[in-house]
């Protein structure tokens, strides 16, 4: 007992002679030491209680590890600095560097509960499903407002810390509020990023593309990759890359071939002599589809569908259930379909056919005159 007393007023004798920035500096220290003995101990209590809970909880726990640290780290540092022998100014330096860390920190929570929430919520939906447009509808909805929200999250915490600076306080209040002469600025500097984020919600909430639908946009076909907050990312179909603003997608036309559903038909065109039996070709495509894998049993039509000088035009339709398949089973069809025209009806495939027609009598004579005089 003796040794513990002696040992304290050794201590309470250096912390009199020791300037008060070293006293102050060693009380924080033994504030943050303090902080996170404390929040190892309470992570694992709570970890054990939401050990049998769903999903949500479980993850929201372990990915706030560092964020529930830094927060206990800041209320003790909070505790220790109305103790530590600070001078005036070194108090409100502590308490303002104490407020800009409990905004990041309130910002940082918020950022990890919407990106697990997203997370589990995504974990429902299915996009290599065969029919997956449901899963399309929410995960491109999802994504979009997960980084609006994300935006918004950094935004008012970016202004919430600059309100606290009185020298650059109305840059904060401007960026907030947008209002003045500065928010105008600020407005016009970021009207790009601004059109795109408007146009992101209005992607979100209308969806006129969705993750993984079929594009025919600028004159190239491809799936919709990625959606970011300020551009569309478009997997053309031998893997090069469209880069697309997401205003386009609201200020532009283009074709989306899955937009109520991925089954689509497709169109085989082929030019044929009137002497082929359409009933046969009719025939042959059917049996073609009837046996290819790729055919959804929908649709399967043959039909004249013009006539010109030397053929006739026919048109096969046929359905598969996505684009990709589509243009497979066409494909497919052109290919047997003339293999079967040139075994069975050769003579019904177009040809150049020309007549050469000889030199009137009177003119043959002469030139047979003319050449025995010659």
């Amino acid at each position: 007992m003796l040794t513990v007393r002696r040992l304290a007023d050794e201590i309470e004798g250096l912390l009199y002679w020791a300037p008060d920035w070293l006293v102050s500096l060693l009380f924080f220290a033994i504030a943050v030491v303090v902080g996170i003995v404390l929040h190892r101990i309470a992570f694992r209590v709570i970890t054990r209680l939401v050990r049998d809970m769903d999903l949500f909880w479980r993850s929201l726990v372990s990915r706030t590890e560092g964020p529930t640290r830094l927060a206990a780290i800041v209320i003790m540092l909070g505790i220790a600095a109305p103790v530590a022998p600070l001078s005036l100014q070194g108090t409100f330096w502590v308490r303002h560097i104490l407020l800009v860390c409990s905004i990041a920190l309130i910002a940082w929570l918020a950022h990890t509960a919407l990106h697990i929430w997203v997370t589990v919520y995504l974990r429902r939906f299915k996009l290599d499903a065969e029919d997956n447009l449901l899963a399309r509808k929410h995960v491109t909805q999802t994504r979009i407002l997960r980084r609006v929200a994300a935006a918004i999250i950094f935004t008012v915490a970016l202004s919430a810390a600059l309100m606290t600076f009185e020298s650059v306080q109305q840059y904060g209040v401007s960026l907030l509020a947008s209002a003045g002469a500065a928010g105008l600025v600020v407005g016009l500097a970021f009207q790009p990023v601004l059109k795109n984020l408007i146009a992101g919600i209005q992607l979100a909430v209308t969806q006129p593309i969705r993750i993984d639908d079929a594009l025919l946009v600028e004159g190239e076909w491809g799936n919709v990759e990625e959606i970011t907050s300020t551009y569309v990312v478009i997997r053309i179909w031998d893997w090069r890359r469209l880069i697309l603003p997401l205003s386009y997608f609201i200020e532009q036309p283009f074709q989306n071939w899955t937009r109520e559903g991925s089954a689509l038909i497709g169109t085989v065109m082929i030019y044929l002599d009137y002497s082929v039996p359409v009933d046969a070709v009719r025939a042959k495509v059917e049996e073609i589809v009837k046996t290819s894998p790729l055919w959804d049993r929908k649709v399967v039509n043959v039909q004249v569908t013009d006539f010109r000088e030397s053929v006739m035009e026919v048109r096969i339709l046929v359905s598969a259930s996505n684009s990709g398949r589509t243009f497979d089973i066409r494909c497919e069809v052109r290919e047997k379909l003339i293999a079967f025209l040139q075994q069975a009806y050769p003579a019904a495939l177009p040809r150049l056919r020309a007549e050469i027609a000889g030199p009137p009598p009177l003119a043959a004579e002469r030139t047979l005159d003319r050449a025995l005089a010659s």
